[in-house]
């Protein structure tokens, strides 16, 4: 229980169904559709949509997903990628031409985006209640508007100058970032959702929505067809696993980052992490050490699946054990190579569980801030920029190229004890996502904290050279950070947000999200 003499916020409690995410409209949304006969898919897509409209910086239609979820009354986890490929006419020696690196704000680093293909693909084979009824809160609410919220207002006036061309003014009020309480309103999308809602799929993915969006593209100098759309396919997979304290942690396989939070899970074995203090310097130290050697072997290895050839390499004990005695308990290492795609800070996470059980847990983006900030002309879609996920390096195995699927950051995450389904949780924050769920995993199991106070405590992080600290370390404990040799930084805003949901044993659930994001949890 928590220390209510202490700022935070309480759990919350229920028995039917219950949804945690980063905007408290899109939660509501996610339960109302529960309460009308939907499952826990209808209302994560539901939510998911709505946070395009609620948090367009973050996540929107021109975005990819990956998603974990189980089956009503099961405890199989299945995945499902539904993050998009390179065109097939995209040239990595004409991109090298250009530079070091994928313009991450040109049309050359706009992937096909793949959510929406996901979205309806689960509709259809996992759903209830159809993509009429889901949507319906996502198109009244881009036409009516919604008031910004001030997470998001703050975060949008961080990033107005990723915004060019036609997405000024979609994005833009006056030119500004809107204030807290502002009406944004995305009737373009609005209109692509309803066709959506009535034709599926294909609505998005051929016809004029998609000539409009490959038109604007390819005015833009993109390689972009209307075959890369129309091709675009999500795929079920099987998760990969690993495990900690005692539960049993499932994440999505490449070309997402999972592997890279079971390798650090697994470099944290070798430490008494349990005996450490929660918020002292020595675990603030160790996890960071974890975190470089675990983001390098990411850097190295992580691709398009049918690419990648070292995942068994990366989740094995035998790597994390070499790993873990490269760490010196009193000296920082310098740090990871940076990764090949470009830091970024920008996604949104919903998880929802129903009165079945069935369990979602869903990550949804467009990459940085805006994505690259381009709007299609005629419906005003965002794109995404994951094609800056790619690498340059020749040989690479997550080189750019022609219908590949760039390395993403983005991992939805589930927790099973004892062959249970014990909670569904994710991490926003990009890069930080994978440091994250170790964080929250030995936050949960080595410190008895419950999914609110898991989510609730300090964080820090080790990218490159520096090491962000969250405000909520002491200065006694920066002080000794420094000493070890790390260059110690304040990141401008708090590092990344999480939601999670716990399945107790009696059935009750119980659910947190996080303060740093306007969000909440909510049930029935």
């Amino acid at each position: 229980m928590r220390d209510f003499h202490k700022p935070g916020r309480s759990a919350v409690y229920a028995t039917n169904g219950i949804c945690a995410t980063s905007h408290p409209l899109a939660a509501k949304v996610a339960v109302q559709m529960l309460e009308a006969g939907g499952n826990a898919v209808d209302a994560a897509i539901a939510g998911a949509v709505l946070l395009g409209i609620c948090e367009p910086q973050m996540t929107g239609i021109g975005g990819d997903c990956f998603v974990l979820f189980t089956p009503p009354g099961s405890d199989e986890v299945k995945a499902l990628n539904g993050s998009g490929r390179a065109p097939a006419a995209i040239d990595a020696e004409a991109l090298r031409a250009k530079g070091d690196v994928i313009a991450p704000y040109s049309a050359d680093a706009v992937s096909i985006p793949g959510a929406i293909d996901a979205f309806c693909r689960l509709s259809k084979d996992w759903g209830k209640i159809g993509l009429k009824a889901t949507l319906a809160p996502a198109i009244h609410y881009a036409e009516a508007g919604v008031p910004v919220a001030e997470r998001v207002a703050f975060d949008w006036a961080q990033s107005t100058d990723n915004l060019s061309g036609h997405a000024r003014d979609l994005f833009l009020m006056n030119g500004q970032a809107p204030r807290p309480g502002q009406i944004f309103r995305a009737p373009g999308q609005a209109k692509v959702l309803r066709e959506i809602a009535m034709e599926g799929r294909d609505a998005f993915y051929e016809g004029e929505i998609a000539e409009d969006m490959v038109n604007s593209l390819r005015a833009l100098g993109g390689t972009h067809s209307l075959d890369d759309f129309a091709n675009t396919a999500c795929d079920y997979t099987d998760p990969i696993t690993g495990g900690y304290g005692g539960l049993d942690l499932y994440e999505h396989p490449p070309n997402g980052q999972g592997a890279t939070a079971i390798l650090l899970l697994n470099i944290l074995k070798h430490f008494d992490i349990a005996g450490m203090d929660p918020w002292g310097a020595e675990r603030a130290h160790i996890e960071a050490e974890a975190t470089k050697l675990a983001y390098d072997a990411r850097n190295r290895f992580v691709a398009d699946p049918a690419h990648m050839t070292k995942l068994d390499h990366m989740t094995s004990p035998e790597t994390a054990e070499k790993l873990a005695a490269l760490i010196d308990p009193k000296k920082a290492m310098p740090g990871a190579v940076p990764g090949a795609e470009a830091v970024h800070k920008d996604t949104i996470y919903i998880t929802v569980v129903d009165k079945d059980r069935m369990c979602v847990s869903l990550i949804y983006s467009v990459f940085h801030s805006f994505g690259a900030g381009i709007a299609s002309d005629k419906f005003g879609i965002l794109f995404q920029n994951r094609g800056a996920g790619f690498t340059l390096e020749q040989g690479h195995a997550n080189e750019v190229g022609p219908g590949k699927r760039p390395m993403h950051t983005i991992i939805p995450a589930m927790l099973k004890k004892n062959g249970k389904v014990h909670m569904p949780f994710g991490v926003m924050g990009g890069q930080y996502q994978s440091a994250g769920h170790g964080r929250f995993v030995t936050n949960v199991t080595d410190f008895g904290l419950s999914p609110q106070a898991a989510i609730d405590a300090p964080r820090s992080f080790a990218e490159g050279d520096v090491l962000n600290v969250e405000t909520s370390y002491s200065e006694t404990v920066r002080a000794d950070l420094a000493e070890r040799g790390h260059t110690i930084q304040t990141p401008a805003t708090a590092i990344g947000g999480a939601q999670a949901i716990m399945i107790h044993e009696d059935g009750v659930l119980e659910a947190g999200s996080d303060p740093r994001k306007d969000g909440c949890a909510l049930g029935y």
